[in-house]
């Protein structure tokens, strides 16, 4: 039987959790000891050790088997994070330089920022809301801070005296890079944006007879770029399964003990942004003859979310949010182009949830008594650093500083959310591709330029 895309991926993440939460539960000290590993650690690090003398060929086999399924994961990831950079600079690009008019480039990109600006906020809003009336923070521990990783305290600190050194006209001049090839080379995407933005401007200011080469040079690799993303989506399914075993198998379901409620409340916010607040915003912004309801829109998103949730990358996932956008929701693919590649860092609705949720939570674990002011800040901190994390080692965590520090929240209490916070970005980074697809459907469509559902079945399959 021929399945979608998305069921296959879909089915790949299910068995992949099964098998990693099999391999977590099952695969225990005494099983190693068993076959001859007495320092599995070691042993899985490939480091000589007296302890795994004994160690035969089932232990080698097992070994072997983590290494392959944990090899799959991450070059797919590769593959992916190779795509991200060229598809943006070139078809970036071609989007700006396609629009022509400037007062059109100002008007789209004028409404895609507004759109993007309204669910950052409205994010933010509901973040600060529900951890304020589910209070998860309440009532918890603080003996829990005795018993941080060394790791997780370490990285809290170093992001608290990041955060120090970093001010709003900082971030504002990181946008414009210093140097553009090495904006490029280190896959800056805030800067790689702008950067195209500049030079498709460029491009409409000259004759059009200079310009026109340009521009079909970068159309045409942008167009090979994501014939490579349509090939590379046939090996999904076996990536994200590879994926899912890595992350649980190591993680388990363990690491929500004692963060539970926490972790139900970042889930709810990010459920009722992704299932109520974009459905909504599509059904109401789309004309009645096309509307981009919610069945529409999660069939058309699908493949992207499932990459976004294994992949916890936004940027890893671009590709795949431009080829579903452009061959599956429907949009121009200028438009998809320019709404798409914007959405890399100025479309964080997640982040700006789980910002506003983090800080509420640590508040209320730390005894720090929020005032209705004190709230209201935190909901236009959390949106406004959303938008272009620092491209810095961490940049997420130094911007959580930044916030934590303005309300005098100690920021060493970030360590204790770390230990959830890699299921949870699994979690948000399904929002903020989906928050991408739904600024795209939505300027589309206000431009005229989204396909209907019969237009798209009468195109040829990729």
């Amino acid at each position: 039987m021929k399945l979608a895309l998305h069921w296959k991926i879909l089915i790949g993440l299910i068995l992949g959790t099964i098998t990693g939460l099999l391999v977590n539960y099952l695969w225990t000290p005494e099983l190693w000891r068993s076959l001859g590993v007495g320092d599995p650690a070691a042993y899985m690090a490939n480091q000589p050790s007296e302890a795994n003398a004994a160690a035969g060929y089932i232990a080698l086999a097992a070994r072997f088997l983590a290494e392959l399924t944990d090899f799959a994961g991450k070059l797919f990831l590769r593959c992916l994070r190779f795509i991200a950079v060229p598809i943006v600079l070139f078809s970036l690009i071609v989007a700006v330089a396609n629009l022509g008019d400037p007062r059109k480039l100002g008007r789209v990109g004028g409404k895609t920022i507004a759109i993007f600006l309204f669910t950052g906020f409205t994010s933010a809003a509901l973040g600060v809301t529900i951890a304020t009336i589910f209070q998860p923070g309440v009532g918890l521990s603080t003996s829990i801070r005795e018993s941080l990783p060394g790791a997780d305290a370490q990285a809290a600190a170093k992001a608290a005296e990041t955060a120090h050194t970093i001010s709003g006209w900082q971030m504002a001049l990181d946008a414009v890079p210093l140097n553009p090839f090495a904006a490029i080379a280190n896959a800056q995407m805030l800067q790689v944006v702008a950067l195209s933005i500049i030079i498709g401007m460029g491009l409409t200011l000259i004759p059009t007879e200079k310009s026109r080469p340009v521009i079909a040079f970068c159309d045409g690799i942008a167009e090979a770029v994501l014939k490579l993303v349509q090939l590379l989506m046939h090996a999904a399914p076996y990536a994200v399964f590879a994926l899912m075993v890595t992350i649980i198998s190591s993680f388990g379901l363990s690491i929500f003990v004692g963060l539970v409620k926490y972790s139900l409340v970042v889930i709810a916010g990010l459920a009722t942004i992704l299932f109520i607040l974009y459905p909504t915003l599509t059904t109401l912004l789309t004309p009645r003859g096309n509307k981009v309801g919610w069945a529409r829109f999660f069939r058309a998103i699908s493949p992207a979310q499932l990459v976004a949730f294994s992949s916890s990358s936004s940027a890893a996932t671009f590709p795949v949010t431009l080829e579903c956008a452009r061959d599956r929701l429907g949009a121009d693919e200028d438009i998809a182009s320019f709404v798409c590649s914007l959405g890399i860092s100025f479309n964080m609705d997640g982040t700006a949830l789980y910002q506003a949720v983090v800080v509420t939570f640590l508040a209320q674990l730390y005894g720090v008594d929020l005032s209705f002011a004190d709230r209201l800040f935190v909901t236009i901190l959390a949106a406004s650093l959303s938008i272009g994390v620092p491209g810095i080692p961490g940049g997420s965590l130094v911007v959580m500083a930044v916030v934590l520090d303005y309300i005098k929240v100690p920021t060493e209490g970030i360590a204790i959310i770390l230990a959830v916070d890699r299921i949870l970005d699994m979690c948000r980074t399904i929002v903020n591709v989906s928050g991408d697809a739904m600024g795209t459907a939505i300027i589309a469509a206000s431009e005229g330029k989204l396909k209907t559902p019969q237009q798209l079945a009468m195109l040829p399959e990729a």
